[in-house]
Order: C-alpha cells, then structure tokens, then sequence
C-alpha cells in the first residue's frame, strides 16, 4: 500500500515582496492575538534570514528565536527593533466600527450665500 507523504505549510516561503509582507501582517492584526503576531514575526524573520536580522537587530540570533516565540512576551524595544531590522513601519489606524462616517460636510458659508440671495 502506498503511504501518503504530506508536506507542512512553511508560509515563510511565500512571503517574498514587501506587498505580501504587509498584508499578511494587517490580517494577522486584524485576529488581536499576541501569540499569533509573534510568530507572524518569527515567519517574516525567517524568510529574510534569522541570521541577517539578528545582526541588524543587535540581538543575538538564539535570544531572536527565544523572543518570537508565541509563548514569549518581548518588550515593546525588542519587537519594534525586529521590525526596524526587517524594514517594516507600523501603522496604526482607527477599527472601521469607530470610524466617523463622512459624508458631504456642511458648508456654513455656502447656506449663509443661499439664505441672503436676491
């Protein structure tokens, strides 16, 4: 009988632009997980190599490994030095529930000219 061979998904492999790299990073976001945005990390600091980060992060390669693990809990310094190294910006934007709708805004002035025509 011939044996069924599954291969696990290393999705460090298919982060391989800065445009796929910022998205997955936005939906990982979007889940508020902590865990799961350290090891969306750690999988975006593999695909650009441990070893390379580590050296431009200032941390040592094993304490890389050791702070994005999705048990760990790294400083804010840490993370935002991971992300330095790895040429990612964070972003911040309001949660569309709390946007303010926008729509055509009142212009004072333009009912001021329409009320005083002749």
């Amino acid at each position: 009988m011939k044996e069924n061979k599954i291969n696990q998904l290393d999705i460090a492999e298919y982060l391989d632009s800065e445009e796929i790299v910022a998205e997955y990073l936005n939906l990982i976001c979007q889940e508020n997980d902590p865990a799961l945005l350290l090891r969306s990390i750690g999988h975006i600091a593999r695909s650009k190599g441990m070893a390379k980060i580590a050296e431009t992060s200032g941390l040592g390669r094993e304490s890389l490994y050791k702070a994005l693990d999705e048990k760990a809990h790294p400083r804010f310094e840490t993370v935002f030095k991971v992300l330095a190294a790895m040429g990612i910006q964070m972003r911040l934007v309001p949660k569309a529930k709390f946007r303010r709708k926008r729509g055509p805004m009142p212009c004072a002035v333009a009912e001021k000219q329409r009320t005083y025509k002749a």
